[in-house]
């Protein structure tokens, strides 16, 4: 199994949303975050004040996926959340040994269903 986390721009939520559905994806956790990576946020005026804003919000949507369907979720986020600006976001995969459903116990894959 692998735990696929993926930070995304707010605009591009709802379509990635919808197309990891299409290909059977439903389970997802989804957080609002803020953060900023090589565009380091930009300047805005506000009541004829300049204000620096460095922390960008985000989505950050992490999903534990069966190795069969990393693949196919990555190259759906890549489609549906790519821009071609920076600040598009990032796709992180890490292993993951074991999951458990705490209501009856299942482990592994079946406790993904």
């Amino acid at each position: 199994m692998i735990k696929l986390e993926a930070i995304i721009q707010p605009s591009r939520f709802e379509s990635v949303k919808d197309a990891l559905c299409e290909i059977g994806i439903e389970g997802m956790t989804v957080t609002e975050v803020r953060g900023h990576g090589r565009q380091k946020g930009h300047t805005e005026v506000y009541r004829g004040r300049e204000y620096t804003v460095d922390l960008l919000p985000k989505i950050k949507l992490e999903l534990v996926l069966p190795d069969k369907m990393v693949d196919k979720a990555v190259d759906t986020i890549l489609k549906t959340a790519k821009t071609g600006k920076i600040g598009d976001g990032k796709i992180f995969l890490t292993r993951v040994d074991d999951a458990i459903r705490i209501r009856n116990e299942e482990r592994g894959e079946n406790a993904l269903q």
